[in-house]
């Protein structure tokens, strides 16, 4: 969610050094362009369609004879809202999708698994020189351009709604993270005195803060670390989890934590260690964050992102693997995804009200479904996400969502160019 703009202040200012890392991605196929062909990584130098104001370039990611191709339809664009669409055919070792100019983070998209859906990512980019950069490819990095100047705000009435709708979601974004800050420290304050039962609880408290605005704090990396070094990635030392583990860094993070709670039951001085390093990443991340600031489309993209970390864990059981708490972060990933759509509601319904209805409906429809898994006798206030649960619930609460990331999915490229 946080703006290029932003990070790029950063970066200038040797405050942190973000992950190279962001996605291009976008529901819609109109005017993408064609895919390259199977024997190179892109279709040459073509300048991306522009329609309703908005360039298209398409990405797929296939297996090919030399290894896995990450195939750009266009290398260049006009400046202005750029919609990328990635779709992800049949490369099983390629999981995310980069747009960087320089070490300016444009936004990110992960889990990228073979046979899902595309998925939606809009930025309004400046004239210059970027580059596509598809981890795991035969060709990983493949150069971009940016021509022209990005056109300036309308001066809307619908831009102005907008506007005022981002600055009120900093403060809302703010104030969780000052929440997640205190919510650790006591997590680390039970930790410490040795009761699992009370740090259990803490866990659980403290979890639902970093899901609500984990989209807006990916990507920051502890300074003079390697963009693609884990040991630096503050996102990753936070929120690491088994099905991610890097054996170079070792667990980490929430998880490492709930694992000793949970499957091991007991309070030892490694649990404790953990703890303090949470406690002080988190510290990290949160001052790093103060300097956030956004544009309407960062809100758009960061909900949907938020509703694609449902679907590729929550919704699997993979997330909370030892407290199968996973209900909990999904709660909080719509919550968050909910509150930066409410922010851009007003604005969104001068440019297009039968859309915003439609979200705003579906947001209703998922609240609506999760309530039915409250439990107030249970930690963080659901009831537990067993095999059992998942095995007759998640089809259902998938396609739930699924429902809900459609629409949403279109949202950045109307508040783009509003």
């Amino acid at each position: 969610m946080p703006s290029s703009d932003r990070r790029a202040r950063l970066i200038g200012a040797a405050v942190l050094v973000p992950t190279v890392v962001a996605l291009l991605a976008a529901c819609s196929s109109t005017g993408a362009g064609t895919a390259a062909p199977s024997s190179g990584s892109t279709t040459g130098s073509t300048t991306a369609p522009v329609s309703k104001g908005v360039s298209k370039v398409s990405i797929e990611l296939v297996s090919g004879a030399s290894g896995d191709e990450c195939r750009v339809s266009h290398t260049s664009a006009k400046a202005g809202p750029t919609t990328f669409t990635v779709a992800n055919t049949s490369a099983t070792g390629i999981t995310e999708v980069e747009l960087v100019q320089g070490q300016r983070i444009v936004g990110e998209k992960e889990n990228l698994a073979p046979g899902l859906a595309p998925v939606a990512f809009t930025s309004t980019l400046t004239g210059g020189t970027y580059a596509v950069v598809c981890p795991g490819a035969s060709t990983e990095t493949i150069p971009f351009t940016v021509t022209g100047t990005a056109p300036a705000g309308s001066g809307s009435d619908a831009a102005s709604l907008l506007a005022d709708g981002t600055r009120t979601y900093g403060e809302y974004a703010a104030s969780t993270l000052a929440d997640m800050t205190t919510a650790v420290q006591k997590l680390r304050q039970a930790v410490d005195s040795g009761d699992v039962t009370a740090a259990k609880r803490q866990y659980a408290l403290a979890r639902p803060f970093y899901e609500k605005v984990e989209s807006d704090v990916e990507g920051f990396v502890l300074p003079g670390s390697s963009p693609t070094d884990n040991k630096g990635n503050l996102d990753y030392l936070i929120d690491m989890r088994a099905s991610n583990l890097d054996p170079s860094v070792g667990w980490s993070g929430f998880h490492a934590i709930e694992r000793d709670l949970w499957q091991g039951g007991r309070i030892t001085a490694t649990t404790k260690r953990y703890a303090a390093d949470l406690t002080e990443n988190v510290g990290k991340l949160v001052s790093l964050a103060k300097t956030l600031t956004y544009k309407p489309e960062d809100l758009a993209n960061g909900a949907a992102g938020l509703l694609e970390e449902v679907q590729s864990g929550k919704i699997k059981g993979e997330e909370e693997l030892y407290s199968h708490l996973d209900l909990v972060d999904f709660a909080a990933n719509v919550e968050g995804a909910e509150q930066a759509f409410a922010n851009l509601e007003p604005g969104l319904k001068k440019i297009d009200p039968v859309l915003t209805q439609q979200v705003a409906d579906r947001f209703t429809a998922v609240t609506d479904a999760l309530k039915a898994y409250q439990d107030p006798e249970q930690a963080g206030g659901y009831e537990l996400y067993t095999a059992s649960v998942r095995a007759k619930d998640a089809t259902a609460l998938s396609r739930l969502v699924a429902s809900l990331q459609e629409p949403l999915s279109r949202i950045a490229e109307k508040v783009a160019t509003a």
